[in-house]
């Protein structure tokens, strides 16, 4: 099959399925390289708590979009957007094959989707007026609050991540319109061929839970507590990841150590179950595969292949 559209090879997945050895096999094998999706990775000095790929995976395939802005900044999902397609269409220009691999769903969706973020021009006095209500009355009361004005909005933004609901809040008193209906969307710009990746669930939580034991092994705590000495605040936006909050309380002396694991296994699982949300085994356009499988990796390429045609060698 050939297509007036550069390939894209899109592999999704929750928390925890094996995302990144695959891809990482896939593109190994396919002459690829590989665009994160995921917005916990974007930020330097973040690497324990957010599984980021270690510095031998990343040296096996050129990766993107990873260590990109300070723990201090934020990066627009618009902003986002433009570099993730920027930097496909440069590795079509080298004769390269790229995937896109992750879990945030609102930025696999703009990039695949072509969605046009809401333009709506930051109101400075009514942000401050949510930051205020956010702290009288705490970042839940703020997402309750979405979920009665846009409940597929508050469905898709995390609650720690208060940040997102204040922008929601925002686009919605400054337009009358639900902020989930102003996302602009049109066909793909890509010929995209959509791999997801799936596990039993209790099989997927036990790997969750042994990921985030594994984080404490190897030094969680120690990062926090490194990125707190750097002056970073645990308010920032990238410290709304899982963990990282729940690592601070540890530090405050709030939380013990096995305190912080049982409640960042209870948010991780929520976390699943709100990825399903985006990303459904029902969906007709995303070909599911167990990576446990002993032939999963061969098995992928092969439909890749057959999928893509004479656009992939």
């Amino acid at each position: 099959m050939t297509s007036s559209k550069l390939p894209l090879i899109l592999i999704v997945g929750p928390t925890a399925v094996g995302k990144t050895e695959l891809a990482i096999r896939l593109a190994e094998r396919m002459n690829g390289e590989i665009i994160s999706a995921d917005s916990r990775l974007f930020y330097r000095g973040m690497n324990i708590g957010t599984a980021k790929p270690s510095r031998e995976e990343i040296s096996r395939v050129p990766h993107h979009l990873i260590d990109i802005v300070n723990p201090d900044e934020t990066l627009s999902l618009a902003v986002f957007q433009q570099k993730a397609q920027a930097i496909i269409y440069e590795i079509h220009s080298r004769g390269k094959l790229p995937f896109l691999v992750g879990g945030t769903g609102q930025y696999v969706r703009a990039v695949t989707q072509g969605w046009t973020p809401p333009e709506v021009t930051p109101n400075e006095r009514l942000r401050n007026a949510l930051e205020k209500m956010k702290e009288e009355r705490g970042i839940q009361w703020l997402h309750d609050g979405l979920k009665v004005l846009d409940a597929e909005a508050a469905r898709n933004i995390d609650a720690r991540n208060y940040r997102r609901t204040i922008r929601a809040l925002e686009v919605i008193f400054t337009t009358g319109r639900k902020f989930s209906e102003q996302r602009g969307q049109d066909d793909s710009p890509y010929h995209l061929i959509s791999i997801g990746l799936a596990r039993p669930r209790e099989e997927l939580y036990r790997r969750v839970d042994e990921r985030i034991d594994a984080m404490f092994t190897n030094g969680f705590l120690d990062e926090v507590k490194s990125l707190l000495a750097q002056g970073y605040s645990a308010e920032s936006p990238s410290m709304s990841a899982i963990g990282y909050r729940e690592c601070v309380s540890v530090i405050k002396g709030e939380l013990t150590i096995e305190q912080a694991k049982t409640e960042m296994k209870r948010i991780t699982r929520v976390f699943v179950r709100r990825q399903g949300n985006w990303f459904k085994e029902s969906d007709p356009q995303i070909r599911w595969f167990n990576p446990a499988d002993q032939h999963a990796a061969q098995d992928i390429e092969e439909y890749i292949r057959n999928a893509a045609g004479d656009e992939v060698l």
